[in-house]
């Protein structure tokens, strides 16, 4: 094959190579099921087949009842597919958002991680490409360090992390946070920096370098 058909026929590949992307949500009144919907229509952009999943929910009842919003948010969005390990074996790329618990992972996404012990011993949670958002109530409460919980385990797994970084002027719009999208909530539950775009960038990111792996490995 001559270097021109070679050229050809690799930008060809390039076009052509279809990234599937699972944006993997823990929502508890709306928040972060927001934030994962405009990573969906980022990875769409970028021309990936999208899937919106969420973690299962392991609270209560009792407590969940407790919380009108919470309640509702969860009768508002039982339409939505619960996340499988199948999911993440069809997947791509990953982008992950949940609130910060604590400055930590809430305890349904580490549950649902936990499983995937399975996948990691197969060598199937390898060069998947993974970013992740999260919210909270301030600035200050965890959401650097939430995010960086959850990278800790995509790195056991093999994964590769693409962090937005200050790569887009959209993330110094949202609040400057290199290693994700974050976004703080007040009392009402209502977003206090603008950063729909800042997610739509995050998820074009990580559906770009996904392809670049994919193309890479030849896949």
């Amino acid at each position: 094959m001559g270097i021109f058909q070679k050229l050809f026929k690799r930008e060809t590949n390039q076009m052509s190579t279809k990234v599937n992307l699972a944006v993997i949500y823990y929502s508890s009144n709306g928040t972060n099921y927001q934030l994962a919907q405009w990573a969906a229509e980022g990875g769409r952009q970028a021309g990936a087949e999208v899937k919106i999943l969420k973690v299962a929910e392991t609270a209560p009842q009792s407590v969940i009842d407790s919380q009108p919003s919470w309640k509702a948010h969860l009768e508002a969005t039982k339409q939505v597919p619960t996340v499988s390990l199948a999911d993440l074996e069809w997947a791509d790329a990953i982008i992950f958002s949940m609130p910060t618990r604590f400055g930590n992972l809430p305890a349904q996404l580490k549950q649902f991680i936990d499983t995937t012990g399975g996948l990691w011993a197969q060598g199937k949670t390898v060069n998947k490409v993974v970013s992740a958002m999260t919210s909270a109530q301030n600035p200050n409460a965890g959401q650097e360090q939430t995010i960086l919980q959850l990278y800790t385990s995509m790195y056991h797994w093999g994964a590769i992390v693409a962090a937005p970084g200050f790569t887009d002027p959209s993330v110094f719009v949202a609040g400057g946070n290199p290693y994700g999208t974050s976004v703080s909530v007040d009392q009402n539950g209502a977003m206090k920096e603008d950063v729909r775009a800042a997610a739509e960038h995050q998820a074009k990111r990580t559906v770009s370098v996904a392809k670049a792996v994919k193309n890479g490995l030849g896949q």
